[in-house]
């Protein structure tokens, strides 16, 4: 029997050992100053292969974020498939597209992402209902982490809405989601920067449920609120996400070398904070 998403996750955290997952959102501004003599989308392969050899051995998962490809035109989308390709199948690779829409477009997004882009996962918006949510989930194999409770400062003005029963909003998808997350699939994005939430959200949708938590590094959460808050019973059922902290270790010519020591930094804290 096929495994399902939420079962290959937990096989490759148990292999590496990290919850590490590492954002790969290119910025032409930020690349370290020897790829930056060279026209932007010809620096972009060199640097996103840099980072992914440099640290591989650290991290579970790779996460990229679709506007930053956008961002090239047509180079920086034609890049992503091969992108994947080159990560190939020992990690789990999420498009952070936060896609969400009538059903029928849904399974456009789900041919695309996961059929020809190759991706193991992809973010995704509950706005348009649960028909929407469910259109996403047709091959357990590939899996969805639902928005549940971001990690900007503006969170809380839709998210933080209390309904009639004085919930606030965001509180009221849990049991849906973790009804869902019986067919294997079904993952949340809870942001970092509010601890608080994540506690709930772990209580709320069970030990079982996959958390993608963005916010550590750049965005200020530290990474023993996540470990504290957010890990699963088993311990397992979590993917922390840094981006800039890493891919953007040094400017200088050492810029792999730092990606690298960054995450095995990051790693090492991981597992002393598990014990």
């Amino acid at each position: 029997m096929a495994k399902t998403f939420s079962e290959r996750l937990d096989g490759i955290l148990k292999e590496k050992k990290t919850f590490l997952t590492v954002g790969l959102d290119p910025r032409p501004s930020k690349f370290p100053s020897p790829l930056r003599q060279a026209p932007p989308e010809k620096a972009l392969k060199e640097f996103l292969w840099g980072i992914v050899d440099a640290t591989r051995d650290h991290c579970a998962a790779y996460k990229m974020q679709f506007a930053s490809y956008m961002a090239f035109g047509e180079e920086g989308i034609v890049l992503l498939p091969k992108l994947v390709k080159h990560i190939g199948t020992s990690h789990i690779t999420i498009l952070d597209i936060k896609a969400g829409d009538i059903p029928a477009t849904v399974e456009l997004y789900r041919t695309g992402i996961f059929g020809r882009f190759g991706f193991d996962a992809m973010t995704f918006h509950p706005f348009l209902g649960w028909d929407s949510v469910e259109a996403a989930l047709t091959d357990t194999g590939k899996g969805i982490f639902v928005l549940l409770h971001t990690s900007n400062t503006g969170s809380a003005d839709i998210q933080g809405m209390k309904t009639e029963s004085g919930m606030e909003l965001w509180k009221t998808l849990m049991p849906r989601l973790r009804q869902l997350s019986e067919r294997g699939n079904v993952g949340a994005v809870v942001g970092a920067t509010y601890p608080e939430a994540l506690v709930e959200a772990r209580e709320g949708l069970g030990p079982s449920v996959p958390l993608l938590v963005p916010g550590v590094g750049a965005q200020g959460a530290t990474l023993d609120q996540v470990m504290s808050g957010a890990i699963g019973s088993s311990g397992g059922a979590l993917l922390v996400n840094s981006s800039r902290g890493i891919i953007y270790a040094s400017e200088r010519d050492d810029w792999k070398e730092a990606a690298g020591r960054e995450a095995r930094t990051l790693t090492q804290q991981m597992r002393e904070s598990r014990k």
